[in-house]
């Protein structure tokens, strides 16, 4: 998907000296919002390829629903809030035009959007890691064709280098500040400012270096974490700098999921609504396979492995009478049938390798290797391949 990202991205000059658009990132432009407004203008637009508006996104019940919940706001419809949800909604609308997977247009005193790219767009919904790797791919595009990426790589170095100090880290502000005053309406460091932190902090993070924390150099590098404007209470912020950045982003994933039970009902409820999409049919072909495949069924069951529920690898579509004849003996849907177990595994492998195969991004390799090192206590290589995966469930189960 990255190769889509960047084969779009190579399509549009971003240069903001040519745009005189400031608008490209914002101060709510983070991660975890890009992707529910994303997720939440697909769910809106529903196959219609219909012009809508911000108000259209926020006074819809799906928004209000699974914002209200998800960042602890009030409901989206008290007008003593408008101003804060104009800004959640407006600003990730103007990056997602500015990037081109929306078209805008002016209508009044109103901006009109319509989706451009789809898939991109549902890819940034999927999953915030979605976002963020997007955001980075876009903003770096941005910075090189405004000619600002050489003094960004510039502060990297020096980074790695270990001879940063808050005298390169100011003259990297400042010469930003300079060029948004000098190519867009905005006259005043104030508003720049709240941009600035957004795009270095994600150009940090990518890269292990520092960025900026309340204003000035940060002293440690940027996490993942971070980038965030919904943060889970960490435990022991230090514990990052051991692990690579997909361990951390699966660990701020798991928290959110774990302190926040709206964020995880939403998680959980949007990984099944994409599976149920996906596939008409079953995907185990077996003698219970006929019939409507009408259920989403968790492998690794969500009472037991809360962690994993979110997980499309862990997400498997199956008839009524495979749900609940065999996946939950007798209707039992507290227990699990282990051989069944077993079926599912496999066939959710062949469901990921082929999806794969085809040029999809639905599902990573490594998410299924940490649902099934999760869901079995085991210990899999994440440089398997799915032949191998196969082989290694089977004697699992067969040992057991």
């Amino acid at each position: 998907m990255i190769e889509n990202i960047n084969n779009h991205l190579q399509e549009v000059d971003f240069d903001v000296r040519k745009s005189k658009d400031a608008r490209f990132m914002d101060q709510k432009v983070t991660p975890d919002v890009l992707s529910i407004i994303a997720d939440c203008v697909v769910n809106f637009d529903a196959d219609r390829n219909i012009e809508f508006t911000k108000d259209d996104i926020w006074n819809d019940n799906y928004f209000n629903t699974n914002v209200k919940g998800i960042f602890n706001k009030p409901d989206a419809q008290n007008e003593t809030t408008r101003q804060e949800y104009d800004k959640f909604t407006s600003q990730p609308l103007r990056t997602l035009a500015y990037s081109g997977v929306l078209e805008m247009r002016k209508s009044g005193n109103k901006n009109l959007y319509k989706i451009a790219n789809k898939s991109i767009l549902e890819f940034i919904g999927m999953k915030e890691r979605n976002a963020y790797i997007f955001l980075y791919h876009y903003l770096e595009k941005v910075l090189s064709d405004s000619n600002l990426l050489r003094f960004f790589e510039d502060f990297k170095d020096k980074c790695i280098a270990g001879t940063i100090d808050n005298a390169e880290f100011q003259d990297l502000k400042t010469r930003f500040q300079r060029f948004i005053i000098g190519n867009t309406p905005i006259n005043g460091t104030t508003e720049v400012n709240r941009i600035f932190p957004k795009i270095l902090n994600i150009y940090a993070c990518e890269n292990n270096i520092f960025g900026t924390i309340k204003g000035r150099l940060s002293k440690r590098q940027i996490y993942y974490t971070d980038l965030m404007y919904n943060r889970p209470n960490w435990r022991d912020i230090d514990k990052n700098k051991g692990i690579s950045r997909t361990e951390a982003i699966s660990e701020h994933e798991n928290l959110m999921i774990e302190q926040n039970e709206s964020y995880s009902d939403y998680q959980v409820q949007k990984a099944m609504n994409m599976i149920r999409k996906m596939y008409t049919q079953s995907e185990v072909t077996d003698q219970w396979s006929n019939g409507e495949a009408t259920q989403i069924h968790h492998i690794f069951p969500k009472a037991d492995f809360p962690q994993l529920a979110h997980y499309l690898e862990n997400l498997i579509k199956l008839t009524p009478t495979q749900h609940y004849t065999k996946a939950h003996p007798s209707n039992k849907t507290q227990q699990i049938n282990k051989d069944y177990q077993l079926v599912c595994l496999l066939a959710k492998t062949d469901s990921i390798e082929q999806s794969l195969n085809k040029g999809e991004f639905v599902y990573r390799k490594e998410s299924l290797i940490y649902v099934v090192n999760t869901g079995l206590t085991e210990n899999l290589e994440i440089d398997l391949d799915f032949r191998t995966i196969k082989r290694e469930l089977s004697r699992i189960y067969n040992a057991a």
